[in-house]
């Protein structure tokens, strides 16, 4: 579990690439204090297992749904990334709760200089954006962030100079890929309240005003 602040950046190092599998090696300080093989890191904000490690370099596997899934398999060798160690229950919960699961990925579409900030828009589909609420989380990149604005295929976040430069969200560009995970709450709800069929891939309900009506809460 992690909270979507990141500790720091590191870069790939090396990436094996295997018949549907990759194998990362990538350079980093701070995550890798007091961790041991087996433990776990966010990188891009998506959880892999730590299977060989040094004081400034860890190697871990990729499996083929994580690469189907992520923006991971863009990665090259000199690429930074966001990096976050699995957080222990006695820290501070900075952020939201993460899994490191990622629902899927968006295209940053534009930025917007607002001052101190930056407004980022990223377009995605409707399977991603009924998870997403106005001023609730979502993770970027591993990066916890308030959501702005949301419509049916795209949001807007609000970048702070100290996720500028504590992370990789401004270093991209225009049409680059990200990972996005939605807030874990929503997805519970709705499976729980048996608002979407697992026969029903495509479908696009929400837990509104009307629905409730419906069904008698109101």
């Amino acid at each position: 579990m992690f909270t979507g602040i990141v500790e720091e950046t590191g870069t790939i190092l090396d990436i094996q690439d295997g018949d549907k599998s990759s194998i990362l090696k990538i350079k980093a300080h701070k995550v890798l204090k007091g961790l041991s093989i087996g433990d776990s890191i966010a990188v891009n904000g998506v959880c892999l297992t730590i299977t060989a490690f040094t004081d400034s370099v860890f190697t871990a596997f990729v499996m083929a749904e994580t690469l189907r899934r992520s923006n991971l398999k863009t990665l090259k060798s000199g690429t930074q990334v966001n990096l976050e160690a699995a957080m222990k229950v006695t820290s501070r919960l900075g952020g939201h709760i993460v899994s490191g699961h990622i629902d899927g990925i968006g295209e940053i579409s534009s930025f917007q200089d607002e001052g101190d900030a930056i407004w980022m828009t990223i377009n995605t589909n409707q399977n991603i954006t009924r998870y997403i609420v106005e001023k609730g989380s979502i993770a970027i990149d591993g990066v916890s962030l308030t959501v702005g604005s949301v419509d049916d295929i795209s949001f807007r976040v609000s970048i702070i100079p100290h996720t500028d430069q504590n992370t990789t969200l401004i270093r991209k560009r225009e049409g680059d890929m990200v990972n996005l995970e939605c807030d874990v709450i929503g997805k519970y709800v709705e499976r729980l309240l048996g608002l979407k069929s697992q026969n029903e891939p495509s479908g696009v309900d929400r837990l509104d005003m009307k629905f409730l009506e419906q069904n008698g809460f109101l």
